[in-house]
């Protein structure tokens, strides 16, 4: 199949996207033509955290003028598409509902193939949407509120796993020390905001797993120590101790993931990091890692900031990459099924080319 024009819905959780992919027929990079994005942070504010009936029904208020938003931007009509994709997981299972039916939906009635995406494939390749694209294979670092895992990616489809947390995730992290502090939702960026006023070696705060010997993580100890600090310091505490503990805590789940890191690409010799996800867009991280990348020799890639966090230019963008590379099949059944929990290892590949031979059964690296 050619691909030509990929319109591609994300709405795995509270920020409903939507963006226009040009994949070159000729196997080029795919180009990012347009896309759109609305946040929900400010309606789920008043509840410390995603509602997920709310944000379902968001969904389908957003979804159809972010479309059409998308299409006046670049120009192109819904006639011109060639291949509709769309989040099948993981992610809140009405979410995942609102963004695949209008996808299959609208696929029917232009009759159009459809591809369903996995939300984590979507990351790991959003940094081929920047000027600076990596090459296979690299090690990736995919941070976020759900999800911290380090990957082995070969190629498109062709991913091994090394090393994930074993409770919270990173972005975990950051949100409930940052409700512990009394600094409101969404609370990794405002954590990251209050750091910049503060003495990161004020609190000692646990690095857990650093000196395990593999790849996991584990964040939840963490957490613990933070509420047991902000304890001792009370209900009054000042500002600039609220500063401090902030920064000591971004520093102590930053140090973890960098060292992790540098030990995944020493084991696997790779000279290429990519960083996705949207703790990715943290500017600590972003400097220490390219400060011990630089000192060892490694390169390390980032999606555009503006596309660290779930947007639909990166499902656009997997959905053509995976058919650019023969591993996937878009299909003219529009009858639709998602997956709330849908770990990558169970990403299906289909194989066009036998010379090819896809692999997206994820190895325990």
């Amino acid at each position: 199949m050619s691909v030509t024009l990929v319109l591609g819905f994300e709405s795995s959780c509270d920020e409903p996207g939507v963006a226009l992919v040009r994949a070159p027929s000729d196997g080029r990079a795919p180009e990012l033509l347009a896309h759109a994005l609305h946040t929900q942070a400010a309606m789920h504010a008043d509840y410390g955290g995603v509602v997920p009936e709310l944000a379902s029904r968001d969904h389908i208020r957003r979804l159809i003028p972010l479309t059409q938003q998308v299409l006046a931007q670049s120009g192109q009509s819904l006639q011109a598409i060639d291949l509709i994709a769309y989040t099948r997981g993981p992610g809140l299972a009405g979410a995942l509902l609102a963004g695949a039916g209008l996808a299959c939906a609208l696929a029917a009635a232009l009759h159009l193939p459809t591809l369903g995406v996995h939300h984590l494939e979507g990351h790991l390749l959003s940094p081929f949407l920047g000027d600076d694209r990596p090459e296979f294979p690299f090690v990736a670092l995919l941070v976020s509120g759900g999800h911290t895992q380090l990957m082995r990616v070969d190629a498109v489809g062709r991913y091994t796993l090394l090393g994930e947390t074993i409770d919270d995730a990173a972005g975990e992290a950051f949100d409930k020390s940052a409700k512990l502090l009394g600094l409101g939702y969404p609370g990794g960026p405002a954590l990251a905001r209050m750091a910049e006023f503060g003495e990161s070696a004020a609190y000692r705060l646990p690095r857990p797993l650093l000196r395990s010997g593999d790849l996991d993580f584990s964040f939840a100890g963490l957490k613990t120590a933070v509420l047991t600090q902000a304890r001792k310091l009370g209900p009054n505490i000042c500002e600039q101790s609220r500063a401090d503990l902030a920064a000591s805590t971004q520093a102590a789940i930053v140090d973890v993931l960098v060292a992790k890191t540098l030990t995944a690409l020493k084991r696997t010799g790779l000279r290429r990091l990519v960083v996705a996800g949207g703790v990715g867009a943290n500017r600590l991280l972003r400097d220490q890692l390219d400060a011990a990348c630089a000192e060892h020799g490694v390169r390390a890639y980032y999606p555009p900031l503006h596309l660290c966090t779930d947007n639909g230019a990166m499902i656009a963008l997997a959905a053509a990459m995976r058919v650019q590379a023969g591993v996937a099949k878009p299909s003219r059944d529009y009858a639709f099924e998602v997956k709330p929990r849908w770990p990558l290892e169970e990403l299906d590949a289909i194989e066009t080319d036998a010379s090819l031979k896809p692999r997206t059964d994820i190895q325990r690296g």
